[in-house]
């Protein structure tokens, strides 16, 4: 399929409008007109995800997109509701999948969550599969989710029948280096951003599950390195924020990759540096299509208004790409 070019809009000249603007942009913010079930998934012995769930009459008879969202987003980030809104519409179930803590779901698992919980996702595609006789299944993530789809894609190969294809926008496969651009000066509004509220959410943990985290080093703590390096490596059973960085990056395994996958990464992305994806193993793919307009910033990718779609070029394209391989299966 053609991917249309991305125009942005006119009123977003720069990389960091084109990041911030998108999630105060007027839109329905709650999917009205689709049915909604809340579903929680066991991933591991103690960790429970939660899931809002939207399913076309005879579920079964309907492929199923799962999304994922990024770093300290939830199942209610904008993009999230706008892109169920879009897939059911277009015939879709849609599934909006917390990660581990996120949607105020801290009390569900005694862990955090991390970039490499990619079998998190496979353990929801089986439940899925196995629970409500869903044959084709689509993943999508964005940022730290687009991590986490491509990682999975890549490890599971094709010993997954329901599991048609992947799509990321703006996937952090390398995350060191996008650890190292979020603390450049210039992305300080992210990078305080992310750090205060895993500073906040370590503290909700530790009334939760008194014990099991040391908050003597929290006040410390005023970088992601920091943070991850402190918290999230140990918990998730990396020696260091570096062992974890490099374990759990989605570059390494894009080679595996043999499922149709779209990956959407804009050239001025401020958080997620355009030279991971241009990585010999990720273009001698053949299943893997990289869509990188030259603007786009962060997971934004607004654009001038265009007939019969609205501003959120990325969205529509996604759902393009799902439908248009959908179409040819059935």
């Amino acid at each position: 399929m053609t991917v249309p070019a991305f125009i942005p809009h006119p009123l977003l000249p720069n990389r960091h409008l084109m990041t911030l603007v998108p999630y105060y942009w007027p839109r329905w913010l709650r999917p009205r007109e689709t049915p909604t079930e809340a579903r929680q998934f066991m991933v591991a012995p103690e960790s429970q995800i939660l899931g809002s769930c939207h399913w076309q009459p005879a579920r079964d008879r309907h492929a199923t997109v799962i999304l994922v969202h990024g770093l300290e987003g939830s199942s209610d980030s904008h993009y999230m509701v706008g892109i169920a809104r879009k897939a059911y519409r277009a015939g879709f179930n849609a599934v909006r999948l917390n990660q581990r803590n996120c949607g105020g779901t801290d009390h569900l698992t005694p862990t955090l969550y991390n970039g490499g919980l990619s079998a998190d996702l496979r353990e929801v595609v089986t439940a899925l599969t196995a629970a409500d006789g869903i044959e084709a299944i689509w993943l999508v993530g964005y940022s730290l989710g687009g991590n986490l789809v491509l990682k999975m894609a890549g490890e599971v190969g094709s010993t997954l029948p329901a599991l048609k294809g992947v799509v990321a926008v703006s996937p952090s496969i390398d995350p060191a280096a996008c650890v190292e651009a979020l603390e450049r000066p210039s992305n300080w509004i992210y990078h305080r951003s992310f750090v205060a509220h895993l500073r906040a959410r370590i503290r909700r943990k530790a009334r939760l599950f008194p014990g099991r985290f040391d908050l003597s080093p929290l006040a410390a703590v005023r970088t992601l390195r920091q943070f991850d390096e402190t918290y999230t490596a140990p918990d998730g059973g990396y020696t260091s924020a570096a062992d974890y960085y490099e374990r759990s990056g989605a570059r390494h395994v894009l080679g595996a990759i043999k499922l149709p996958t779209l990956i959407i990464a804009a050239q001025d992305d401020p958080c997620v540096p355009y030279r991971q994806f241009e990585t010999s193993i990720l273009h001698g793919n053949p299943r893997i299509r990289l869509a990188a307009p030259t603007h786009g910033g962060h997971c934004g990718f607004l654009q001038r208004s265009r007939a019969a779609e609205d501003v959120f070029w990325a969205e529509n394209r996604l759902v393009d790409f799902i439908t248009a391989h959908q179409a040819r299966r059935w």
